[in-house]
């Protein structure tokens, strides 16, 4: 991960939208940033890269920020609060720790719109969960609270969660190994950064 990236060009690793979502900070390592939500035309290039909205939806939202900027400013801002609580809860999976209640009161303020609004539809001869038109600046914030709050409530069900172990990442991602003790977030960056390091301390090491 490198500071010249952009939302809209940041990898996409964990595995899940909600994983990607709190990923949308360069590093949680050593080191904290840079920052990938700066704007809430970021906020909604992430959810249309992810598929949290679709292109009608990013359109409404875009004009929807440019018509109340403070209140677009206001919404990025819960909604990197959001962010940094589910940071904190689904590090509590691998680090069996207890969920904070405020951290867990946040989510689920985030959840019940989302909730209250879904509607059972058929498609295709098959019933699924479907939002209303997000309409609304907070749309994104409640649709990422409730696909964070089904991958928490799914854990019998799936991979575990990891946080990569690189110095400068941090990043959290879905153990699909076949040990389940995978350590990095992309074997290509952190994992290979992480065997460079290893070998040149070897070489300092055994160096006359």
């Amino acid at each position: 991960m490198t500071s010249q990236k952009t939302i809209e060009d940041i990898s996409l690793l964990g595995g899940h939208p909600a994983l990607d979502f709190v990923n949308t900070v360069d590093s949680r390592g050593e080191r904290w940033g840079p920052e990938f939500l700066n704007t809430y035309s970021d906020l909604v290039t992430w959810a249309r890269r992810l598929e949290v909205i679709d292109d009608d939806e990013q359109t409404v939202l875009l004009s929807k920020a440019m018509e109340s900027p403070v209140q677009a400013q206001r919404e990025l801002v819960q909604a990197r609060e959001l962010r940094e609580a589910l940071h904190r809860i689904f590090l509590t999976e691998s680090d069996e720790a207890s969920v904070g209640e405020e951290d867990l009161a946040l989510l689920d303020r985030a959840v019940q719109p989302a909730q209250s609004q879904r509607r059972l539809v058929s498609v295709a001869g098959t019933i699924r969960w479907r939002h209303p038109p997000a309409e609304q600046l907070d749309a994104i914030a409640y649709r990422i609270g409730w696909l964070a709050a089904e991958l928490l409530t799914s854990k019998t069900e799936r991979r575990p969660i990891r946080a990569c172990q690189g110095p400068n990442c941090g990043w959290l991602f879905l153990d699909h190994s076949r040990n389940g003790h995978r350590r990095w977030c992309s074997d290509r960056t952190c994992g290979s950064n992480a065997r460079v390091r290893k070998f040149r301390a070897l070489v300092m090491v055994n160096k006359p």
